[in-house]
């Protein structure tokens, strides 16, 4: 089984612009990066115009440390201050939900641990000190590793 904790930043639709700025000042190197634009599209809830081009999930490398960036999705509050979160990774789903269960209790769950397009069991929860954790299950310990399920 894989595990990896890996800092995630959040940002309010300017996320393109931080990883540019992250290429610039600590030499990071972009490993992936998809745009809500490039994610499976669903009918029953169109993604607004202005979010096609917002970053969905990018993962930089500086130095030996990966970092993952993305824009929030509309509605998700941002105030300066919850815009660094830890992204749990693995490939065990079980793995996934015995985390997920533990760190909800007494805390705060902002989505509930679910099937997404890119993870069998994705979720996101504010534990009870206010710490907020992406808990994302990945295939294979590749993926977990790249801190993405694609290949580019």
């Amino acid at each position: 089984m894989a595990l990896r904790l890996t800092p995630f930043l959040v940002m309010d639709g300017n996320a393109k612009e931080a990883i540019q700025f992250y290429e610039k000042s600590l030499d990071a190197k972009v490993l992936f990066s998809q745009t809500f634009g490039d994610t499976p599209k669903n009918p029953e809830s169109p993604l607004p115009a202005d979010m096609e081009e917002r970053v969905a999930h990018a993962v930089l490398k500086i130095g030996e440390t990966n970092i993952m960036v993305a824009d929030i999705f509309p509605g998700q509050p941002h105030q300066s201050g919850n815009q660094v979160n830890i992204c749990i990774t693995t490939n065990d789903r079980e793995k996934s939900t015995k985390m997920y269960e533990s760190l909800r209790q007494e805390g705060q769950v902002n989505m509930p641990l679910q099937e997404t397009h890119f993870s069998p069991a994705y979720g996101i929860v504010t534990d009870k000190f206010g710490v907020t954790f992406l808990i994302c299950t990945f295939s294979t310990e590749e993926a977990v590793n790249r801190g993405h399920e694609k290949t580019n």
